[in-house]
């Protein structure tokens, strides 16, 4: 890629937008990178509030940007923690059936599993204990390829990089708009003026919004998830393995409530999925009225809602009780206890919204003149972050040439 020392500048300081900005060192080196994020440090949001998973690809529907880029990226992840001296586990992950019902959808996976690429046996209860000792379950997918990562240690590690590459990263930097009526763009920031031949926006829960103070109309609308965490006492931290999951439910895009080994030794149940009351919104007390007023007013939120509101339902129970939280918990691991449970951190996942209701389900990356938006990039983003920085770079390349 032939380049004339322009200026790219990425919206978002999240593993996305430094797997962009890495991904731009290495394509296009005399382009200068500028990274700006509104908070005083990386990986502050999604990135940093997720439960480390290196996802193997296994969920998502043959063909998708997420099935080829989760596999993809998990190897590449690996292979990126291994030479940079990061902490990271492949320790393998089953999913478990507990009722008969859950049996064909468990059998869909396997397939879906196996037409992505992603070795995985179906097993017997006697196999799963050999695995999972408490776990309980009348079958389940054994999937070897899974694993564990310091995500934050990741992007620190990205971002040394791209600097040693001669890139720039400003923390603490709120992008206001971004003007093209003269050709070229001015990035209104609250900080100053800052000028750029092209625009990235990797802003996650904020995406949609720096999309439209772009002039750029996104079509969906950033609705906020908080998922709600509990950790598991030092002391029985021993009674899993690695990593159980239940069959996820097909029309929902959450994995349902899991018990995820961390690379730092604790062990994290969860997460529900409730409606953040704020787009950064991790407790209940987090409010943001005019953030909750444009999610109510959403067409999209209002046929969602119509369409989930039982399972809407259920999932506040679980977040308001305790114990409605640990019956989710036992149906895999029937010997949890409510004493082995403290409250963990909560994330917030940036889910896009179509005005009908839809779920956008892929990775949606939105190409507009001088600007190129990531508007759905959640799980399994950070797994799939190395290759979709280089997806992103490709939709620039005709830019920079």
């Amino acid at each position: 890629m032939s380049t004339n020392d322009r200026t790219v500048l990425v919206v978002g300081g999240g593993i996305v937008g430094l797997s962009v900005a890495l991904a731009l060192t290495e394509r296009a080196p005399d382009v200068a990178v500028v990274v700006v994020d509104k908070e005083t440090r990386l990986a502050h949001h999604q990135t940093g509030r997720n439960s480390g998973v290196l996802h193997s690809g296994l969920y998502y529907p043959p063909g998708s940007l997420k099935a080829r880029l989760a596999v993809d990226g998990r190897a590449q992840m690996v292979e990126f923690c291994r030479h940079h001296g990061i902490a990271h586990e492949v320790c393998g992950k089953v999913v478990v059936a507990t009722r008969p019902d859950e049996i064909p959808a468990l059998e869909v996976l396997h397939e879906r599993g196996l037409a992505n690429g992603v070795p995985n046996e179906r097993i017997g209860p006697e196999a799963l204990r050999e695995l999972e000792p408490n776990a309980a379950g009348l079958a389940a997918l054994h999937v070897p390829s899974t694993g564990i990562v310091d995500y934050v240690a990741v992007c620190d590690t990205m971002a040394r990089l791209v600097e040693k590459a001669g890139g720039t990263i400003r923390l603490g930097t709120l992008v206001e708009s971004v003007d093209a009526t003269g050709g070229a763009l001015r990035v209104r920031t609250d900080s100053g003026d800052l000028g750029a031949d092209l625009v990235v926006n990797c802003g996650g829960l904020q995406s949609d919004r720096v999309a439209r103070a772009s002039g750029t109309d996104p079509h969906v609308q950033i609705v906020p998830f908080r998922g709600e965490y509990y950790e598991v006492v030092p002391e029985r931290r021993d009674i899993v393995r690695n990593l159980i999951y239940p069959v996820p439910d097909p029309s929902f895009p959450f994995l349902g409530v899991h018990l995820t080994r961390m690379v730092g030794g604790g062990l994290e149940v969860g997460p529900n999925a409730v409606l953040a009351l704020a787009r950064e919104g991790y407790r209940w007390r987090d409010v943001d009225l005019a953030d909750l007023s444009e999610v109510l007013r959403y067409s999209g939120f209002r046929h969602l809602a119509r369409k989930y509101w039982r399972t809407g339902v259920g999932e506040m129970w679980r977040s308001a009780s305790k114990r409605a939280f640990l019956r989710a918990l036992q149906r895999l691991v029937p010997s949890l206890q409510a004493d082995d449970l403290t409250r963990a951190p909560s994330g917030v996942r940036a889910q896009a919204l179509r005005p009908d209701g839809a779920l956008v389900d892929d990775f949606a990356i939105v190409e507009d003149r001088l600007c190129v938006h990531v508007l759905n990039a959640p799980s399994p983003a950070a797994t799939a972050s190395l290759p979709i920085g280089h997806v992103v770079v490709d939709h620039l390349e005709r830019h920079l040439q």
